[in-house]
């Protein structure tokens, strides 16, 4: 299982005791200045590649969009100087370069997008004012290969510094403030997925002592009393609040000691993160700031992403794959009685119950071949043995190559199902999941997952259930096509495929 979180791009879990976390090989502040240099060189460059190639495209390539007309390069020159002095200006004042921005995604973007079209709504203004004429299409030119061409090298720069902080650059030093079940979840997500930018240096806690060894190499480093020391001591810059395992007194006490440090930042928990994965918005109410929970796992961009890919791969692919199927619902019918497909009756999005198809592998008259409680018993957990006599000869042979799945594409054209999700779980099931069950009902059950490449049949209950979780709480697209990529040879090695 952690050889599946490092292929995913998360650190290898620790052994109690030992301290292997990514060591900090030049001071923080010398790493900052570098970081924001880089990207200052980088849009720097990004422009002027972004102002040459619209000139290039606006007056060298005759396209019927645009009027022919004399290029002049002595009269745009200047003005492209100025327009990347500008937009740098922009992206100061946006806030590109301010540490709590960077790397940061699609918030990252949209500050990316405000400044361009900050940039080029006062070129056009400033051209009308002194009454300097300027190609229209070249500024239309300009902003879109802007946008292009620095969201892009943004994209890979964060991921080159996503690999950095794996090897110990670029993380701020980090302390988790309450060592209950709750802190210990924060600290084995946060030690786990290093691109999160911290590095975690210990525990606080006002009810264990000093040194009690809590998770993976990190103690209790002293009370809540003690943070004033320590944040000198470590150069402790991020505090991870805990708030189920600190009281009310205390944290106040940390809010008004932090709150306004320009130093330390603090991060609150929702008291709930062992159990809860969905986001969560804040809305005002008679003055109170209240927290509400988001019904779904995804949102916005994610979910128009998400179903992109389901649509974009799902409906070629049927098409394509259309005689193959046509020939193995031949074949089910040669090899044994019965109906071509199984519907299974699952929860999806919201709780709902769906029929999930799957070709039939499986007997009609199943319950007549197995007579002991045991294994009924496992086939209620949805453990699969590996001599299981329901199975036919031909449905072996489809479950080997997870071929008996394919049915389940028409779950994603209707939005049953994703590509790319957790598993699907019975109503039977759903007792075992206990307290994660409301999880797997935020997000769309998967034809694939990480549990599919993480060993399938052969991964025990309780690991599929904390893969799911995993997956769930840690989803991106790019989540999504790492494991779309490492399905196909999972599944030609045919291991746990049963």
């Amino acid at each position: 299982m952690d050889a599946t979180y490092q292929r995913l791009g998360a650190s290898q879990p620790r052994e109690a005791g030992e301290d292997s976390r990514p060591q900090v090989r030049l001071e923080l502040k010398t790493q900052r200045r570098l970081l924001v240099t880089g990207l200052v060189v980088l849009d720097s460059l990004m422009l002027v590649a972004s102002a040459s190639v619209a000139y290039l495209v606006r007056f060298q390539i005759p396209l019927p969009l645009f009027r022919d007309v004399l290029p002049r390069l002595e009269y745009y020159l200047p003005m492209a100087g100025g327009m990347v002095l500008l937009w740098l200006g922009l992206f100061v004042w946006s806030g590109l370069y301010d540490e709590h921005n960077l790397l940061g995604g699609t918030r990252e973007y949209a500050l990316v997008f405000n400044a361009c079209t900050t940039g080029t709504l006062l070129i056009v203004f400033g051209t009308f004012l002194v009454e300097a004429p300027v190609s229209r299409g070249l500024l239309v030119l300009t902003w879109l290969f802007t946008l292009l061409f620095v969201g892009s090298a943004r994209f890979v720069f964060r991921r080159l510094i996503y690999r950095l902080r794996r090897q110990g650059y670029f993380l701020r030093p980090a302390v988790v403030v309450g060592a209950n079940a709750e802190g210990v979840a924060l600290a084995r997500q946060l030690d786990i997925w290093a691109a999160s930018g911290m590095r975690l240096v210990g525990f606080v806690d006002d009810t264990l002592p000093p040194g009690t060894m809590i998770h993976n190499g990190l103690s209790v480093l002293g009370t809540l009393d003690d943070l004033e020391r320590l944040t000198r001591q470590e150069g402790v810059k991020e505090l991870v609040v805990a708030t189920a395992g600190v009281t009310r007194e205390r944290l106040l006490d940390v809010v008004q000691t932090y709150g306004m440090s320009p130093e330390v930042d603090i991060h609150f928990s929702s008291g709930l993160f062992e159990i809860l994965t969905t986001g969560v918005r804040v809305r005002e109410r008679a003055y109170v700031p209240l927290i509400s929970l988001n019904k779904v796992r995804l949102t916005g961009v994610d979910v128009l992403l998400k179903t992109t890919l389901d649509l974009a791969i799902t409906l070629p692919g049927l098409i394509v794959i259309s005689p193959l199927l046509a020939l193995i619902a031949i074949l089910i019918k040669l090899d044994s009685p019965g109906p071509v497909f199984h519907r299974r009756r699952v929860f999806g999005l919201y709780g709902r119950e769906f029929d999930a198809f799957k070709f039939r592998t499986m007997y009609a008259d199943w319950q007549q071949r197995v007579d002991s409680d045991e294994v009924r018993n496992q086939f209620v957990l949805g453990v699969k043995p590996k001599n299981d006599p329901r199975v036919t000869r031909l449905g072996r042979f489809l479950r080997q190559y997870s071929l008996d799945e394919l049915p389940q594409l028409i779950n994603v054209l209707k939005r049953d199902m994703s590509l790319v999700g957790p598993r699907m779980i019975t109503k039977e099931e759903a007792a075992f999941y206990e307290q994660w069950k409301m999880n797997l009902l935020t997000i769309r059950p998967g034809i694939t997952g990480l549990w599919q490449v993480s060993g399938r049949a052969d991964v025990t209950y309780e690991e599929k259930v904390r893969v799911d979780m995993y997956y769930i709480r840690n989803y991106t697209i790019w989540l999504d096509l790492q494991i779309l990529f490492q399905t196909i040879p999972a599944v030609l090695k045919r291991e746990g495929a049963y």
